[in-house]
């Protein structure tokens, strides 16, 4: 990862005030284009709107011999910061390659396979050819195989929610938004997706359909797991009391617009300071309160609440 070695120049860099900014050099002979300034995500409004994503499947949804050609989009999108690694003397990014154990060397994608472990070290070797064959067979359909009251479903088991829109088949497609509102049932079926089957649940969201793959039983973990939850010791009446009137208390209507991720909100505006040239000021962490005992926290915080 030498930039010596590539015969490149491996760090431009300025400073203003506490900041340094570096940039990606040319790599071997190719100039890398770079904004003419730094480009910086600002938050939204917060309201859910969102921007419409292109599909990435398309296929059809069926139930019997009823077909409605739809296509699949993505919902939900991580907006945590995403930093590189890089080199702290020169501060260029760090590449990952693929190097051999045992021959300390980097090894081309046209030399490697797949292997799983049995024991610590020890691999069965797989040749693309064999997992190929075992692969899911993607028919492009999300078979559904039943319908079931939506809020009879187990949320621990939902994955990942994709929007499914009408691929011209909006008269189909409509006719199943409205008869699953009116019932208020949802689809169970299958998806295969890459190179995993999936169950799903197809079901009516703001005015259309949203596919909500599924985990799989043995991928979640009961809590009955846990032999700390076994013997839970019988609550106090009056400790009852008092955790059942502060539930009272601050029972109320959800809104997930009142929640922010504030911890990127800091990184973003730490960010904006760094690259003004500001002095950038660290608050003192407050030490931890003391453990209180349960009745005494229980009534201060029941007190707390009534003077709000």
């Amino acid at each position: 990862m030498s930039g010596e070695k590539a015969g490149v120049k491996t760090r431009t860099a300025t400073r203003s005030g506490n900041v340094t900014v570096t940039s990606v050099p040319k790599e071997h002979g190719r100039k890398v284009e770079q904004p003419e300034t730094p480009v910086i995500p600002h938050e939204g409004a917060g309201d859910q709107k969102g921007t419409a994503a292109r599909p990435f499947w398309s296929g059809s949804i069926t139930i019997g011999l009823v077909n409605v050609p739809v296509r699949l989009h993505t919902m939900v999108r991580d907006k945590s910061v995403s930093f590189r690694l890089l080199h702290k003397e020169d501060g260029q990014p760090l590449r990952y390659d693929r190097v051999c154990i045992k021959e300390d060397r980097v090894i081309p994608w046209a030399d490697t396979v797949r292997g799983y472990e049995v024991r610590k070290g020890e691999y069965l070797v797989f040749e693309p050819d064999e997992l190929k064959a075992i692969m899911p067979e993607s028919n492009r359909k999300i078979r559904i195989e039943k319908f079931v009251y939506y809020l009879s479903l187990d949320p621990v088991y939902f994955e990942t929610p994709y929007i499914l829109t009408p691929d011209r088949s909006e008269e189909a497609y409509n006719l199943l938004v409205t008869a699953l509102k009116d019932l208020g049932r949802a689809a169970i079926g299958t998806i295969t997706l890459r190179t995993k089957e999936y169950p799903v649940v197809v079901h009516v969201y703001g005015g259309g359909l949203v596919l909500t793959t599924l985990r799989y039983t043995d991928e979640v973990t009961s809590p009955h797991t846990f032999a700390s939850l076994e013997e839970l010791p019988v609550p106090k009446e009056a400790e009852l009391a008092l955790a059942k009137r502060i539930i009272t208390d601050l029972s109320g209507d959800f809104s997930m617009a009142d929640y922010h991720d504030r911890y990127r909100e800091a990184v973003m505006a730490l960010i904006e300071k760094k690259l003004a040239g500001e002095k950038v000021v660290y608050a003192e962490q407050p030490h931890p309160e003391e453990a209180k005992e349960l009745m005494q926290a229980l009534k201060e915080t029941l007190s707390t609440l009534s003077i709000k």
